[in-house]
């Protein structure tokens, strides 16, 4: 079999496996999940390639709001055992559901009265039977040629464990910000947490309707193409270096005009507690480069450039 016909073959296999367990989802799933809510700490197990599912399983769930650790249950019996208590939930994964090293965590667990949640191959084993809630994840066979290594078996486990990590951020109403807040130091924790407050800068004097147009000049260069017009700090309008161009064109003698004759008076605005990416979006709908920063009451508290937006990441 060549290179390209064993990996499609494999992906068949796995992807197939996946479907077939998604079938299998029923009501004890919301169990599953329920049991995970109410926990404070949620300990995943599993022995050989089943614990490195648990460590993945482990960290989605602690990045998506449910504290979790991967613990081994070898390790479980001489102290570690110790990071569980009657409101901790556990995660076991085992293939036949008849691991030796698995189960002695199991009768440890079952001691501290802890609900178990079994992922295996096997509903009637004993770790099947001596769980609180079984997710069936059985597979007809491994891809591996010779069905030894575990390889569907151990893609199943995964992408239950995942569905539950989903499914239970969803039922905690896990936002993105959350998500952000735990990952502060990712592109993706940096465009969620920035907000326009963060990167907009002060507007300088602000002109009112009254101004000439000379002025306006001046506010335009140093609030790089964009001047807000207000009246006792309350925005009225805008003018921008478009504007004034327009103005130039029809008017070429355009000093004895006032900036309450020339600006757009429904100008395009966001507040400083915005999302900074919320701005981004605002200005590439508009195809607008800035705009000013207005509170609840509708005063003048900034500026936001895009160009300054894209350079703190918010795109």
């Amino acid at each position: 079999m060549s290179a390209v016909a064993s990996a499609r073959r494999t992906l068949t296999l796995e992807a197939d496996a996946i479907r077939a367990a998604s079938e299998r989802i029923d009501e004890g799933f919301d169990t599953a999940v329920g049991v995970l809510a109410r926990a404070s700490r949620v300990v995943v197990s599993g022995v050989g390639k089943s614990g490195v599912i648990a460590q993945k399983i482990a960290a989605t769930l602690t990045s998506t709001g449910t504290p979790a650790t991967a613990l081994h249950p070898v390790d479980s019996l001489h102290g570690d055992l110790g990071v569980v208590d009657r409101t901790t939930a556990a995660i076991l994964l085992s293939k036949s559901g008849e691991t030796e090293e698995l189960l002695g965590l199991v009768s440890a667990l079952a001691r501290l009265e802890v609900p178990m949640i079994a992922i295996t191959g096997v509903p009637g084993s004993t770790l099947g039977r001596a769980a609180t809630v079984v997710l069936d994840a059985r597979v007809s066979e491994e891809a591996c040629p010779h069905d030894l290594a575990p390889t569907t078996s151990t893609t199943v486990a995964l992408a239950i464990g995942d569905a539950l990590a989903v499914a239970l951020l969803e039922h905690k109403g896990f936002r993105r910000e959350d998500f952000a807040a735990l990952h502060p130091g990712g592109s993706l924790g940096r465009k969620l947490l920035l907000r326009v407050s963060d990167v907009m800068v002060m507007p300088g004097k602000l002109l009112g309707p009254e101004a000439g147009m000379s002025e306006v000049v001046v506010a335009l260069a140093r609030g790089r193409g964009i001047a807000p017009i207000s009246l006792d700090n309350r925005l009225v309008g805008v003018i921008t270096t478009g504007d004034l161009t327009r103005l130039i064109e029809r008017s070429p003698d355009f000093t004895g005009a006032v900036a309450g004759e020339v600006m757009t008076t429904n100008p395009r605005t966001i507040g400083p507690d915005e999302l900074a990416a919320a701005a981004v979006g605002m200005m590439e709908r508009f195809g607008i480069i800035s705009a000013p920063v207005v509170d609840g009451a509708g005063m003048v508290v900034g500026v936001v450039h895009l160009h300054d937006l894209m350079r703190a990441g918010a795109v």
